[in-house]
């Protein structure tokens, strides 16, 4: 029996000025289906996706929702004919309750007043359908965020979407929440409901798809099938070359201790306690990873140990040097080097040439500097250097960072980070919204950073990144260090339930 079509995408292109963005695609979406959306940073997967919700208009090219041509003007085009669209940053308002979020843009108004009891009703309605499970009345700020990514998918369900584009949904959960997020898919196809589901984690991909679709360069340049393609299979398709997925490291030789950390208490932006009394020691020649679900205070401690945030309590020791309350500027001149969480906000001026964002922690010393003095020359030299050791893909030096792909800035940062004496490395989400080939670069610098004698600390939401990279992993719930494991111990089951606040 054929496959009903419910959503096409025909010979779609989308130009920018200077960019082609989307080049004569095609995409096929079946009633009930899963369908994995793949390809690099700069790919044109967002691109497509935000013309399938009415957000951009395609150049050429036709787009097909039910069997009807469609010309979708804005998202609520796209959602009264039943596309919804779960953004990777959720859309809701942290002190509104879930069915205020929910009927937020829907409003129902009863006898002059909002309907807030029909509103409760009908999520509770629609949790129970579809196995959602969440409380009406609960303050979005107050649920895991598991429970906020419900929320987003019954928000885009109480408009009768029966189209689905989750845009990297397993971003910010834990292995276990991830598993349920998955049942959840699999109870929506049941239903006839369609999804188009964009991630970089290609296990995910092969564990729940139907059929998988990969753009490259603005272009699709295939399918496959989950049922006989590997994770080097996709990754190869992504990128054009084979990539190795693994990190290949060999057992670590750690020295001195490097970075001490002992009772640490930092604010968040609000004044509560993020860090709660936590100690952390790492030493040279060994990558300590830090595991846990974001937002249980892996931002402020970073932020702490970089200078960028005060501390409250307790005490940091680099190389020796008390460096408690230092500024980020003297951090980094006793040899810290920092890839930050946010690239954009933290790691670069983004009006800045890549050259001028080459030399930002250290502009003001020789050679590229004399007193108030630059010299020019010195700082091109030196960033020509970074752009082709570190594969930065730009057509010049002289390009604003802004410009850059986000795997592209991320290589700035790196190339930057890594290119003067170093003895503590902290890395914050370093290859967070990248690709499978800026991946690897990333994880094999790291490495060799490692290798080099330098003490590294890597903290990132993915679990498969600290696994992979970690010679020991700290597992952080709610402000604190719950548990520090061998690498040869620290089992994905076991640090996932860790992660969720287990105590074993």
């Amino acid at each position: 029996m054929t496959e009903q079509i419910v959503l096409q995408a025909k010979g779609i292109t989308k130009r920018f000025p200077g960019v082609l963005a989307n080049d004569s695609v095609d995409l096929t979406l079946h009633k009930g289906k899963i369908l994995a959306l793949l390809g690099e940073n700069g790919a044109g997967k967002s691109t497509l996706m935000n013309m399938l919700y009415g957000l951009y208009h395609p150049d050429e090219g036709e787009i097909w929702i039910k069997g009807e041509k469609v010309a979708l003007k804005n998202p609520r085009d796209a959602i009264g004919r039943g596309v919804g669209m779960v953004h990777q940053h959720f859309q809701l308002v942290p002190v509104m309750t879930v069915a205020e979020n929910v009927m937020l843009g829907s409003e129902v108004v009863k006898n002059g007043r909002l309907d807030m009891r029909g509103a409760e009703k009908r999520v509770l309605e629609l949790s129970q359908q579809y196995g959602l499970k969440v409380d009406p009345t609960a303050i979005v700020e107050d649920l895991p965020v598991g429970a906020q990514q419900r929320v987003e998918i019954i928000k885009a369900l109480y408009r009768k979407a029966d189209i689905l584009i989750l845009d990297e949904p397993t971003a910010v959960l834990t292995p276990q929440e991830a598993t349920e997020l998955f049942r959840i898919m699999r109870d929506l196809t049941e239903r006839g409901v369609s999804i188009i589901f964009i991630t970089h984690k290609l296990k995910e991909v092969l564990a729940i798809a139907d059929n998988i679709a990969v753009l490259r360069g603005g272009r699709m340049v295939g399918t496959a099938d989950p049922k006989t393609a590997t994770q080097a299979t996709l990754a190869e398709l992504m990128v054009g070359r084979k990539v190795i997925l693994q990190v290949e490291k060999e057992a670590p030789q750690p020295t001195d201790l490097v970075l001490n950390v002992q009772n640490l208490e930092v604010l968040d932006d609000r004044g509560h306690t993020a860090v709660k009394g936590v100690d952390l020691q790492v030493r040279a020649g060994e990558i300590v990873g830090i595991a846990g679900v974001q937002g249980n205070g892996q931002r402020e401690l970073v932020e702490a140990l970089t200078g960028l945030r005060p501390i409250e309590q307790g005490q940091i020791s680099i190389a020796g040097q008390d460096s408690t309350h230092y500024t980020p500027r003297q951090v980094t001149e006793i040899g810290v080097a920092h890839i930050p969480e946010d690239r954009e906000k933290h790691g670069l001026v983004m009006q800045y040439t890549i050259a001028d964002n080459m030399v930002l922690n250290n502009y003001y010393q020789n050679p590229y500097a004399s007193g108030p003095i630059m010299h020019q020359e010195a700082i091109d030299k030196h960033s020509s250097e970074l752009v082709e050791a570190f594969d930065v893909r730009t057509p010049s030096i002289h390009t604003a960072a802004r410009t850059l792909s986000g795997g592209n800035k991320q290589k700035v940062i790196v190339a930057r980070e890594f290119s003067r004496p170093t003895k503590l490395l902290i890395a914050a989400q370093p290859t967070r919204g990248i690709d499978v080939g800026s991946i690897e670069f990333i994880h094999n610098q790291i490495v060799a950073q490692r290798d080099r004698g330098v003490a590294v600390l890597v903290v990132s939401a993915e679990l498969d990144e600290v696994l992979g990279l970690a010679d020991r992993v700290a597992v952080m719930f709610d402000g604190r260090i719950v548990k520090t494991l061998p690498i040869a111990e620290a089992t994905r089951e076991r640090v996932g339930l860790l992660m969720a606040g287990s105590d074993e």
